[in-house]
């Protein structure tokens, strides 16, 4: 299990009564809380406040009265502290802050590992297909029976085989196409699937005039 890097608690918060005694906020001469309130205060157990308070009586920026607190003894202990141990404790939180974008960025490595090697197994798998799946434009004819019905409604893929993936109407193009898209007079349907899908909706869109047999060629292999 990794462990984090992070500064003592007691440490940030003997630094941070320092730094309150250096700024006035608490006067020499002045009682600090009591544990119990502090450990409120920084979210913390007595013990915590203990420590920190036990490290700036070491330091004489405060002296420690059983029973009865700590009081402030000098505010230069106190810059002195902070200059002895500022430093340090900066260090110690850009150590933290490297220690995680270190870990992000393992954690992204691994995710960029797993989807090259997907996508080179998706492309393996494309690849093993003999041919690419052809795709074929069939234009509906201007007197289509079938003009005004959905594909739905036509069960195209049913009738045909072929999978309508677009279709070209005018500038327009329509990509993969609802169950509720009607056909127009004119639209050039894009399907996915053998020659004779093709031709059986060649057929099923015909409209039986002269030339309508030749409303159908293959595009571009997809």
């Amino acid at each position: 299990m990794k462990r984090a890097l992070v500064p003592a608690q007691y440490l940030q918060i003997a630094l941070d009564i320092a730094t309150r005694i250096a700024n006035g906020e608490l006067r020499e001469g002045s009682r600090i809380y009591g544990r119990s309130v502090m450990s409120s205060e920084y979210s913390v157990s007595p013990e915590t406040i203990r420590r920190a308070l036990r490290l700036l009586a070491d330091m004489k920026v405060v002296e420690v009265k059983p029973q009865s607190g700590a009081v402030v003894l000098s505010a230069d202990s106190a810059r002195r502290y902070i200059e002895r141990f500022g430093e340090s404790a900066s260090a110690q939180a850009l150590q933290v802050r490297v220690q995680r974008l270190l870990e992000q960025n393992a954690e992204t490595g691994r995710e960029l590992a797993q989807a090259v090697s997907a996508l080179v197994r998706s492309r393996e798998t494309f690849a093993a297909a003999a041919e690419p799946l052809p795709n074929y434009e069939v234009k509906v004819p201007p007197r289509s029976p079938l003009i005004g019905k959905s594909i739905g409604a036509l069960k195209f893929w049913q009738s045909t085989g072929g999978t309508i993936v677009a279709i070209r109407r005018g500038q327009t193009v329509i990509l993969s196409p609802g169950p509720y898209a009607e056909l127009y007079g004119g639209d050039v349907l894009v399907l996915v699937g053998s020659p004779a899908a093709a031709q059986a909706a060649r057929h099923l869109l015909m409209d039986r005039q002269p030339g309508s047999e030749k409303e159908v060629s293959q595009s571009d292999p997809i």
